[in-house]
């Protein structure tokens, strides 16, 4: 496995490059896409380098889904979507070449071939990434005292 100093997600994960984290444990860190498909968009990252879904050791993927859980609940509860979209892109769909997996807030006129059309995004709906960091760690902190 590769030090992670090389690796985008690795510095991401870990805290060596800003983010805007909303949640985070010993195995991932959670923060906000920087290109959100919709307000609240969040990556989860582990923090130890794994490229595919394959490789994933039994406690970080289990971290993994307890995290996608929890913003899920999360999610929810703020924003009131449709839906939840969890997506993950393995091999050379991977342009991050390190695990990411999106949990995205969804709603019914959003077709999921939208996901990956960047003009689908209206950038004017979308708050200010700081803001959205703050509103959902407040009810992250809240879901996690209960969780």
């Amino acid at each position: 496995m590769e030090t992670g100093m090389k690796c985008l997600g690795c510095r991401l994960a870990n805290k060596v490059q800003p983010t805007n984290i909303v949640y985070e444990n010993n195995y991932v860190t959670c923060f906000l896409d920087y290109a959100s498909f919709n307000e609240g968009h969040t990556l989860i990252l582990p923090k130890q380098h794994f490229v595919d879904v394959d490789e994933l050791d039994k406690e970080t993927a289990s971290a993994i889904m307890s995290a996608s859980i929890l913003l899920s609940k999360a999610l929810k509860k703020l924003y009131k979507p449709d839906g939840i979209t969890f997506t993950q892109n393995g091999g050379i769909f991977n342009e991050l070449i390190h695990y990411h997996m999106h949990v995205v807030p969804r709603y019914k006129n959003q077709p999921f071939s939208d996901f990956y059309n960047v003009n689908s995004v209206l950038a004017e709906d979308i708050r200010e990434l700081s803001d959205t960091k703050e509103l959902l760690k407040e009810v992250i902190d809240k879901l996690t005292k209960t969780y």
